[in-house]
C-alpha cells in the first residue's frame, strides 16, 4: 500500500468544516476552497492559532533568509487549525534575528550564507536532507531575500547592490534541493524595470529545474493585516498551483484600533510592567513638544511646527517634501507600511493616534501581524529592524493554508502566470492611485 503523507492532514482539514458548509455537497469535495476558508479563519484569529499550534506535521518547511521568523510563524500558526507543517530548518546570518527565532521556535537557525550554498549545491542538499523527516517528505521552501537592495527608499546603489543577486542565489539552491513548492516574498520594486533582470534570471534557473512560476503583487491588508503593505509574491511548483487571492475588501480592512487599541497607555520611554516588548523610545523633550502639536487621530504636523529644515525644504520645492513626518496614525484605518524606521516619528506617520509618543515595539509587532506573545531579541533599534523587515505572520498564515489546499488537491490549477513583464520604473509611483482605487494590482 502506498503511504499517503497527507491522509491525517486531509482528515483534519475536512473536520474543520462547519455543519452548514457540509450540507448539499460531498464532504471535503473541494479541498482548495475548504483550505482557503480555513486560511481566512486562521489569518483573522492569528493569536489563537499561534498559541494552540502543534509543532509538527508531515510537510517540512525550510526557511532561508529566515530573519526573526515572520514567514515561519505563519506556517506554525497554521497548525493551530490543521497540523500540517513542521519548521524543519531556518537559515540566516543575522545573529540577533537568529536569537529571536530561537526564543520563539525552540531551535536556532543555521548561520550560513545562501550565496555560499548556491555555489556548493551538494552542501545545500546535505544540510536540507539532514533536517527533513525523510528524503521523500513533502517540502516547502521559503526564501525572502533581504529587500533593501530593491527598495525604492534605499536604491542609491541601483542594480549594482550585491543583495540583489541573492534572489538568483536562492533560485540555485532551490533547484538543487527540489522542493514541492518554492515561495519568495519581496518588495514590489523587485518587478520594476531596473531589477526585473534579476527575477528573470532566477525564473530561468527554476524553469530549467522543471518549475512553473507565478508572480503577483498583493496589498497584505486584503489578507487581514492591519496595515497597507504591498508585496511581490513569487510561487514556483512542479504542479500548476493557484496564486493566493485577498479576501477582504477595502471597507473591511482591519484597523489600528483593533490591533493595538487594547494596550495600556505609555509615556515616552516607559515600559509596561506586564509586557517587556511594550516600550518606546525615550524621546527628547523637543520631540515630545512637537508631537503635542499634532492633532489627534490622523493629524499632520501644523504649518511651521517641528524642525525648521522641513519648512525650508518645502520653500525650496514649492510643496511639502515629507508630508507624513510626525503624523499620527488613524485609529480606524490600517497603519501605513511598518518599516525598520517605525520607531522614529521623524520617519513617517508613526506617532500613536492619541498618545504623545512613537510606537512601542509591541505595537509595531502587532501592526506587522505578529502574535501578541512573540519576543524579540536585541535592543530597540534591532527589534524594530527585525519587525520592519519581516514577512507579516498574518499573511504567511493564510499563505501556508492556501498552499496546503494546493498540495492536497489532486488536479493542477490552470491559471495565468500573473505578472510577466516589468511594472515600470517604480512601483512606489503607482501606490497613490492604487490606494485611491484608480488602479488595480492585477493591472500592474
Amino acid at each position: 500500500m502506498t503511504h499517503d503523507p497527507f491522509k491525517l492532514v486531509r482528515a483534519a482539514l475536512i473536520k474543520t468544516e462547519s455543519g452548514e458548509r457540509r450540507k448539499g455537497r460531498r464532504r471535503g469535495s473541494d479541498v482548495r476552497a475548504l483550505a482557503r476558508t480555513v486560511a481566512r479563519r486562521a489569518a483573522l484569529n492569528l493569536d489563537a492559532a499561534w498559541k494552540s499550534a502543534a509543532e509538527t506535521g508531515p510537510i517540512d518547511v525550510i526557511d532561508m533568509f529566515s530573519g526573526c521568523g515572520g514567514m515561519s510563524a505563519g506556517f506554525r500558526a497554521a497548525n493551530g487549525l490543521v497540523p500540517a507543517f513542521r519548521n524543519a530548518l531556518a537559515i540566516d546570518i543575522d545573529p540577533v534575528a537568529n536569537e529571536t527565532y530561537r526564543r520563539n521556535f525552540g531551535f536556532a537557525p543555521c548561520s550560513i550564507d545562501v550565496a555560499h550554498l548556491a555555489k556548493h549545491p551538494n552542501r545545500a542538499r546535505e544540510i536540507v536532507n539532514a533536517a527533513r523527516q525523510s528524503p521523500n517528505s513533502p517540502l516547502v521552501l521559503i526564501g525572502c531575500a533581504p529587500c533593501q537592495g530593491f527598495s525604492s527608499h534605499r536604491n542609491e546603489n541601483g542594480s549594482s547592490d550585491a543583495r540583489n543577486s541573492l534572489v538568483v542565489s536562492f533560485a540555485h539552491v532551490a533547484a538543487a534541493i527540489r522542493p514541492d513548492i518554492i515561495v519568495c516574498e519581496n518588495v514590489p520594486e523587485l518587478l520594476a524595470d531596473r531589477y526585473w533582470p534579476y527575477l528573470e534570471e532566477a525564473k530561468a534557473v527554476l524553469r530549467k529545474a522543471g518549475y512553473s512560476i507565478r508572480v503577483a503583487i498583493h496589498n497584505l491588508a486584503e489578507f487581514g493585516l492591519p496595515q497597507q503593505r504591498f508585496r511581490a509574491v513569487v510561487i514556483a511548483s512542479r504542479k500548476g498551483i493557484a496564486l493566493p487571492q485577498g479576501f477582504l475588501r477595502r471597507e473591511e480592512f482591519l484597523t489600528v484600533r483593533r490591533a493595538i487599541g487594547h494596550l495600556p497607555a505609555l509615556t515616552a520611554g516607559e515600559r509596561d510592567a506586564n509586557d517587556p516588548m511594550h516600550y518606546t523610545v525615550n524621546h527628547k523633550l523637543s520631540t515630545i513638544q512637537t508631537m503635542r502639536l499634532v492633532p489627534r487621530n490622523g493629524g499632520r504636523l501644523p504649518q511651521g511646527a517641528g524642525p525648521a529644515c522641513l519648512w525650508r525644504a518645502k520653500e525650496r520645492n514649492g510643496r511639502a517634501v515629507y508630508e507624513d513626518v510626525y503624523g499620527r496614525l488613524w485609529w480606524d484605518r490600517p497603519a501605513i507600511t511598518i518599516t525598520a524606521y517605525a520607531r522614529n516619528p521623524a520617519s513617517g506617520r508613526y506617532v500613536h493616534p492619541t498618545q504623545d509618543r512613537g510606537l512601542s515595539v509591541r505595537e509595531a509587532a502587532l501592526l506587522q501581524g505578529f502574535p501578541s506573545n512573540f519576543e524579540f531579541a536585541g535592543g530597540l533599534d534591532a527589534q524594530f529592524r527585525q519587525i520592519g523587515n519581516a514577512v507579516p505572520p498574518t499573511f504567511s498564515t493564510y499563505l501556508a493554508l492556501h498552499l496546503l489546499g494546493e498540495l492536497l488537491s489532486p488536479e493542477a490549477h490552470h491559471q495565468t502566470d500573473g505578472i510577466v513583464a516589468p511594472i515600470g520604473a517604480s512601483f512606489a509611483r503607482l501606490i497613490p492611485a492604487i490606494k485611491a482605487g484608480h488602479r488595480h494590482l492585477a493591472n500592474c
